[in-house]
């Protein structure tokens, strides 16, 4: 039988990497990939496709299936998770019935905390731990632009056999996408966070995009404090990372694109729902609960909040 992937959200992330996957093995005998998809992206890719839309080329890609009915998609094998983090529960209670207690999940998701909710309501899975560097979005229903040449995919779990993690490796290479399965993954899992939730943040909060942050000094010197202040919390918890972090993390700042801004400071724009509850508000509880002053994340939240 087949191994049956899903890729449950199609937007920057699950639509750029699911769409390389399903490039790769659409004619595959082995392997099946599924878009799980509804509305507006739904129709868009039944009738077009997914394009994918680079710097210098662009592709259209087709599912082997595309669906949202659990009695269509079957039971998955593995299942990539990329929806916004205040969809977590709602998208995967809507198609439970494909996933069985042998579906490993894989939460590409922007927050830290996605693998213990994905335990809460599978707990008897096997779910890793993931993050991803890119530079990309939706520009409208089944239509995802990448920026620059950067993408990235990490992934592991110190709880599963190494046989699952690396049979989801040898596929992702064989898609050709970058993917790199680490030991050490909840650092590195903490070490994006404390990027894109310093970046998400300031973005927001100031409504500048990455250029407006760095070239103007208040602007880059409250970066650097909200960089200081989710530091210094990853250390109250524990985690083991490089004493360069902030320094590593500003040189990441630097080295994006300019004119790019963060998903959130985007959806901020354009009136929609954002994941101020994961990546600010998330801060500020985990610094109370460790006891670390967050009073600068703590000013950004509050005036986010007045909008969310």
């Amino acid at each position: 039988m087949k191994t049956k992937i899903g890729i449950l959200g199609l937007g920057g992330v699950g639509g750029y990497f699911g769409g390389l996957l399903a490039k790769a093995y659409f004619d595959s005998d082995a392997i099946e990939i599924v878009f799980i998809a509804r509305g507006d992206t739904k129709k868009a890719i039944a009738e077009n496709g997914l394009k994918i839309i680079l710097d210098d080329s662009e592709m259209i890609v087709f599912p082997k299936l595309l669906s949202d009915d659990p009695e269509k998609i079957g039971k998955l094998d593995y299942l990539i998770c990329a929806t916004k983090t205040y969809d977590i529960e709602t998208s995967l209670e809507s198609i439970k019935n494909s996933i069985t207690s042998k579906t490993t999940l894989l939460p590409l998701y922007n927050g830290v905390d996605a693998t213990e909710r994905l335990l809460k309501l599978f707990p008897e899975n096997n779910v890793l731990q993931g993050c991803v560097y890119i530079v990309s979005m939706i520009t409208s229903p089944g239509v995802i632009r990448k920026i620059g040449p950067y993408e990235k995919l990490y992934f592991g779990s110190k709880n599963i056999s190494d046989t699952t993690a690396k049979e989801l490796q040898t596929i992702f290479e064989k898609a050709k996408i970058e993917s790199y399965l680490v030991p050490n993954i909840e650092e590195t899992v903490w070490e994006k966070f404390i990027f894109i939730s310093a970046l998400a943040s300031v973005t927001s909060y100031l409504n500048e995009n990455i250029g407006g942050i760095l070239n103007n000094p208040d602007n880059k010197a409250l970066c650097i404090s909200l960089i200081n202040e989710i530091t210094a919390v990853a250390f109250a918890k524990g985690l083991v990372l490089p004493n360069t972090i902030v320094p590593q993390t500003i040189i990441k700042l630097e080295k994006s694109p300019q004119g790019s801004t963060s998903s959130m400071h985007r959806d901020f724009l354009a009136g929609n729902k954002t994941e101020v509850y994961s990546l600010t508000e998330f801060v500020v509880k985990e610094g109370l609960k460790y006891a670390v002053p967050t009073p600068m994340y703590q000013i950004v939240l509050d005036e986010l909040l007045k909008y969310n």
